[in-house]
């Protein structure tokens, strides 16, 4: 049986189907996290995926606070943590010149269950709503990719995979085969490829990738072991050898996987016996599950739209995951374009609003790119040095400098969207951004401090699907800008927030706060171009 999209039988061997407003080209994390987004705002979505089922190898296993925050709005974060690497592991990184010798140094970092009752004790917004989890990503495209599957508004097609599109007088004709042979064809307002590195929606936009570098070839494999040796330190998050070895704990217990650089064109003939000796020590593996050849890539496509095609994801972007950001800045590329997407839909924004997707998120991958390529070249230092000679106590101390790699909040929770064409400039000098902290006062295109209220609650918690006004007095100052949203039938939530510390901290009566939880305006009760200041956040 073919099918069904918002109620209605999608043909197939070629005949055109029904008008859809969004289709995604695949159901990774990306891909399936927007398609939930587009959801949340009411806005049906065709997603196509060449898999039946995720796939093996766990690729991602570190979702930080900030995701963890907008995955919440989703109703997934539960079920993540559950799948996930338990609360009371920490999520240290060790460093060894060889697993003969002992740690030359160690990073550490707190426990999930630490994290949490350390943002418990404070409410002023200068801690994450939601602590980071470690949880494999083939887990985690388990829960998102069900979650889809369940959901009424999205229409998922499995083993259905994209051959290309044609553009429409307004929208795209997009062609698939699906996993029996026949030939699907969808039609759609927008086209968005979450469809990966090799992204096929971006090669047929005619979009470059701009590379830092030809990067190095890697092996990896994934397994099973009960070995003492790995889990000398508890076990650590990431053990990295001077031999060049990056060895994961994946899931706190008996899953590893382990990588190391190989030569192009190398092939091995028994990669667990080159494991073993680049590593040092012949550590047992119980049941090899997978081998991986891939490429250390730091790339940003050169653009995120074409016309009605948009990149999101590793189709955008490509981390080296030795060093992050890759899955993270995927989730926040699919909370900014899902509520703007839903929202020109919907009618009550304008096409300014999607121009604004890659002129925010696109300076945020570039900066994301330069963190990863940092953390790669301290591993890649700690190396050279080895092999140079340097002592222990001087590698202890050059890998104690660089530990602020990981004390890095600011990094994750700190991008602000100041130069956007849809956020309302704020008069006055920007807060400093510090590389260690979260803001605690709200700025026009930064992230909304997660203050707790009275009663126990956070504001995030009760912050809406739409536009929040957020009213720090008890005066009915915003009257007239909810009158405003209602004749344009923009969707708004008011939460007061009547705390006299909180106002006198953030030195403003009213902040209003986009579906993604950045603020788009912020300003006194005497403000009286309520229309104007909405025909610019909402891209008019």
């Amino acid at each position: 049986m073919a099918p069904q999209v918002a109620g209605r039988r999608v043909p197939s061997d070629g005949a055109p189907g029904p008008d859809v407003p969004v289709l995604i080209v695949g159901a990774g994390p990306v891909g399936a996290v927007l398609a939930l987004e587009l959801a949340r705002q009411k806005t049906p979505s065709v997603v196509l995926e060449r898999s039946t089922r995720p796939p093996r190898f766990p690729k991602m296993d570190y979702v930080n606070g900030r995701s963890m925050e907008l995955l919440d709005r989703l109703g997934v974060t539960s079920e993540i943590r559950a799948r996930g690497v338990a609360a009371d592991q920490p999520a240290d990184h060790v460093f060894l010149r060889d697993a003969a010798r002992p740690p030359v140094a160690a990073w550490r970092q707190p426990s999930v269950a630490d994290t949490v009752r350390r943002y418990a004790a404070h409410g002023d917004g200068a801690t994450p709503a939601h602590a980071y989890q470690r949880v494999r990503g083939s887990l985690l495209e388990e829960v998102v990719r069900d979650a889809a599957r369940e959901n009424p508004l999205i229409d998922l097609w499995e083993g259905c995979r994209f051959t290309g599109y044609t553009l429409l007088q307004e929208g795209v004709e997009v062609s698939a085969v699906g996993r029996d042979g026949g030939r699907q064809r969808f039609r759609a307002r927008w086209l968005v490829g979450c469809d990966g590195a090799d992204s096929g929606v971006r090669q047929a936009a005619g979009i470059g990738v701009q590379d830092d570098g030809p990067g190095t070839r890697r092996c990896s494999l994934y397994f099973v072991s009960d070995d003492p040796l790995l889990r000398r330190e508890c076990p650590p998050f990431v053990t990295v050898t001077a031999t060049g070895v990056n060895l994961v704990s994946r899931d706190g217990d008996r899953l590893w996987s382990m990588s190391f650089p190989v030569g192009d064109g190398e092939e091995l003939d028994d990669p667990v016996a080159e494991a073993r000796a680049r590593f040092g020590a012949p550590f047992a593996v119980e049941e090899l599950l997978d081998v991986s050849h891939w490429r250390v890539t730091l790339a940003v496509a050169d653009a995120y739209r074409a016309g009605p095609v948009f990149l999101a994801g590793d189709a955008a972007h490509q981390f080296s995951p030795l060093g992050g950001h890759g899955a993270n800045t995927g989730f926040a590329d699919a909370a900014d374009l899902g509520w703007k997407v839903a929202a020109v839909a919907a009618g009550w924004a304008g096409p300014g609003l999607l121009d604004s997707y890659e002129a925010e998120r696109r300076p945020v991958a570039l900066f994301n790119r330069e963190m990863c390529g940092k953390l790669v070249e301290t591993w890649n230092r700690f190396i050279r040095l080895s092999a140079a000679g340097t002592s222990d106590e001087q590698l202890a101390g050059f890998l104690e400098r660089e530990m602020v790699q990981l004390d890095n909040l600011g990094v994750h929770f700190g991008h602000r969207y100041s130069g956007s064409p849809v956020v309302w400039p704020a008069d006055g000098t920007a807060p400093a951004w510090s590389w260690d902290r979260v803001d605690d006062r709200p700025w026009p295109g930064g992230r909304l401090p997660s203050i707790r209220l009275p009663g126990g609650d956070r504001l995030f918690d009760r912050l809406g699907p739409g536009f929040t006004l957020v009213g720090l007095t008890d005066s009915a100052a915003g009257d007239s800008l909810v009158a405003e949203a209602e004749r344009r039938r923009m969707p708004l939530t008011c939460v007061p927030c009547d705390i006299p510390a909180v106002r006198a901290a953030w030195g403003c009566d009213l902040v209003l706060v986009r579906p993604d939880q950045h603020v788009a305006w912020q300003g006194g009760t005497a403000e009286r171009r309520w229309s104007t200041i909405l025909d610019r956040v909402c891209g008019r």
